[in-house]
């Protein structure tokens, strides 16, 4: 805010928000501190860059009369967004009565003494999207350039990478049950088939043996 005999204007300097190629604007107050008719006029270094709505007029003792300062769009920024463009508000008490179409370059002239308040204001550039801060280093020793989005796709990767492990060893270990139950089914067949082997043989032997017996005695027999 600033202070003066005259008028109090705020803010203190007009800060724009700029972005390439488009329009941007900033607004003025001025407060009549007397109870006289004060007439303005609002100049500027660089003119043809901004357009000043109403550039002169009256404030009523007592009132506020507020100014729209737009600024043309740009071709391009300035060098680290710096700008030494500046506004100069002029002020002077005028007869009452008096409107705005009887105001004049005269009127702000300093002859015959006449007291003429001034105020100057300077223009601030604000970028219209400000890079994003980069973000600091974390406890397990993350490098600042890297993202969250980054250690997500990372997580989701290793996360597929020991799901699709744990799908093949669950596959493997189910081949691994079928062939142990196909091969207790062989070793069960086999011993079925080796125990009535056994039997069969040991009738064979045992026909064997009383054939064997049987032609003895009849041998002995015949003695």
């Amino acid at each position: 805010m600033t202070m003066g005999e005259l008028l109090r204007i705020q803010p203190s300097e007009l800060k724009f928000q700029f972005e390439v190629r488009k329009q941007s604007s900033c607004a003025i107050q001025l407060a009549n501190k007397t109870d006289q008719y004060v007439a303005f006029k609002v100049k500027t270094t660089n003119p043809k860059r901004y357009c000043v709505r109403p550039n002169a007029g009256v404030v009523l003792p007592y009132s506020v009369c507020n100014v729209t300062v737009n600024m043309q769009a740009q071709k391009e920024a300035p060098p680290d967004m710096q700008c030494r463009d500046k506004f100069l508000v002029q002020s002077v008490i005028v007869p009452n009565g008096t409107t705005n179409k009887d105001i004049n370059q005269e009127m702000f002239n300093r002859d015959n003494g006449k007291f003429v308040d001034e105020f100057k204001l300077r223009v601030v550039f604000i970028p219209a999207n400000p890079p994003s801060p980069v973000p600091e280093e974390d406890e397990e020793g993350t490098s600042p350039g890297t993202s969250s989005t980054d250690d997500d796709i990372r997580k989701s990767s290793l996360y597929d990478t020991e799901m699709s492990t744990v799908s093949k060893l669950q596959e493997e270990r189910a081949y691994v049950s079928k062939q142990n139950e196909k091969l207790l089914g062989e070793l069960d067949l086999m011993r079925q088939q080796t125990s009535q082997g056994r039997r069969g043989a040991s009738s064979i032997v045992v026909l064997l043996f009383g054939l064997i017996l049987g032609i003895l005695v009849g041998y002995f027999i015949r003695k």
